[in-house]
This record gives structure tokens, C-alpha cells and sequence, in this order.
């Protein structure tokens, strides 16, 4: 039987804030895809079922909101964080396996990107199910290309330790790294930790390294701001409440 696709579907960025026409972040052809697939796998269903009830405003479903399959991705355990069952991954890939096609979704921009679903798109090679990923909006890469740091040579690190003496000296080592081989280093944090984060990277980084922070992309209240950790540590900027950040570091 020839299998199904798993269909790697974008999702907007306003997760936590007030929402957006998806119109606006989302193209027609990704819209008309969600529109169409019966299965779906997410990190959580309810915010899987008020995407689809968006995408419904703007292109009918094929089949009730109620009747889709949403199945949720499995969480580690405690102690054994990558230690999950290969059956665990097969089972939410079995519709794929009948040929049909799955939907996989991230609770805010591109699927298997900073996400847990790449475990699942690499279950999915490993059984030969072919990955198709549809265009959409990621807030790593929209920071990055507004940022006017290095786009040639980049990483992205993920969360910095909340541990204070941990944390800077994180923040130092990717300050050495990043003068040393001329990378951008990205990075985020849970938003109610932004004005903690960006604290830290002033007090850590030298002054002439460029720091820029991407807030709310895609959202009314959007900026971006690149300048050296001097001109930061002279006029710093406030955060709104709740607004997700991308930070990014260059050294000079």
C-alpha cells in the first residue's frame, strides 16, 4: 500500500496574545490543506481544535471539527526525557501507514522547528512515510532576517539555564563562540522571562556586541531592535506582557 504524506502545517505566531486574521500569516494553499486532512498530530489537541475552527472561517472543513482525529505527541518521561517507545511513534503514524494523510502541527510556527515534533518527522523516514512541509511563518527565522546580524553562519540554542551564575556563563560561552567563528546566536525564552533574559545579556555580554530582540512578530505590537550592548545598557526597551521574543547575539 502506497502510505500517506505527514503534512508539516505552519501555524501563526500569536499564541497567548490576542489573535490575528490568519489570512494575514498563513497562505491560501496552507489553509486549504488543514482544511482537508482528517488526522492530525499536535503537542495539544485543544489548540489544534481552535486552529481548525479559524481555518473553518476562511475555507470549509471535508469533515467536522468533532470527527477529526487529533492525537496528542507523547510526553518523556521524568528522569528519561528522550525515552519514548519506537510503538509510540508508529501508532500515531499508523493512518500514514494505511494511506492517509497526517497533518502535523506546532502550537505556534513551523512544525519540527524548535518543537517536539521532529521526533516524529524523523519516525517518519525511518517507516518510508513521505514528509511534505508547507510554507509559514518561524519567528527564529523572521527575527533573524530582521536583525541585521550575521545570516550566513547561525544557530540557534535554544533556552539559556535560569540559574544565574549557569546562565551567564552560557551567555559567555556563546559571546566567545560567536566572535570566534563571526555566528549569530539565537535564542528564547518563556515570555514572562523576557525582561529577566534581557537583563542577563547586558550584564554578561561586552559592549560592543550587537544584541537584538524580535518581539511579537507577525503581531500588532511588532519591533525589532539591533544595537551594541552599550547603546542597550543607555535606553533599554520595556516588554509587553506576554509577547514572545526571539534574542540574537553577534560579537564583534
Amino acid at each position: 500500500m502506497t502510505p500517506g504524506c505527514l503534512w508539516l502545517v505552519p501555524n501563526t505566531l500569536d499564541l497567548g496574545a490576542a489573535e490575528i486574521d490568519i489570512r494575514e500569516v498563513l497562505p491560501d494553499g496552507v489553509l486549504r490543506r488543514a482544511a482537508s486532512l482528517a488526522h492530525w498530530v499536535a503537542e495539544d489537541a485543544r489548540t489544534t481544535r481552535a486552529f481548525l475552527k479559524r481555518v473553518s472561517a476562511v475555507i470549509p472543513l471535508a469533515q467536522a471539527i468533532q470527527a477529526t482525529d487529533i492525537r496528542e505527541l507523547p510526553r518523556p518521561r521524568k528522569g528519561s526525557p528522550d525515552t519514548i517507545e519506537r510503538a509510540a511513534w508508529r501508532e500515531l503514524l499508523q493512518p500514514a501507514l494505511e494511506g492517509r494523510d497526517i497533518g502535523l502541527i506546532s502550537e505556534a510556527g513551523l512544525p519540527a522547528v524548535a518543537d517536539p515534533g521532529a521526533a516524529l518527522v524523523a519516525a517518519a523516514h525511518e517507516s518510508g512515510i513521505p514528509v511534505r512541509p508547507l510554507a509559514g511563518a518561524s519567528a527564529l527565522l523572521l527575527a533573524l532576517a530582521a536583525s541585521g546580524l550575521n545570516g550566513q553562519s547561525f544557530a540557534f540554542v535554544g533556552y539559556l539555564p535560569q540559574e544565574p551564575g549557569a546562565r551567564l556563563e552560557r551567555i559567555r560561552e556563546l559571546e566567545s563562540l560567536s566572535r570566534r567563528l563571526r555566528q549569530t546566536q539565537l535564542m528564547i525564552e518563556t515570555p514572562y522571562r523576557n525582561a529577566a533574559l534581557l537583563a542577563a545579556l547586558l550584564a554578561g555580554l561586552s559592549e560592543s556586541t550587537r544584541l537584538s530582540v524580535a518581539c511579537g512578530l507577525t503581531l500588532a505590537q511588532e519591533f525589532t531592535r539591533t544595537d551594541a550592548v552599550a547603546a542597550w545598557r543607555r535606553r533599554e526597551q520595556a516588554f509587553p506582557e506576554r509577547c514572545p521574543a526571539v534574542f540574537g547575539l553577534l560579537a564583534a
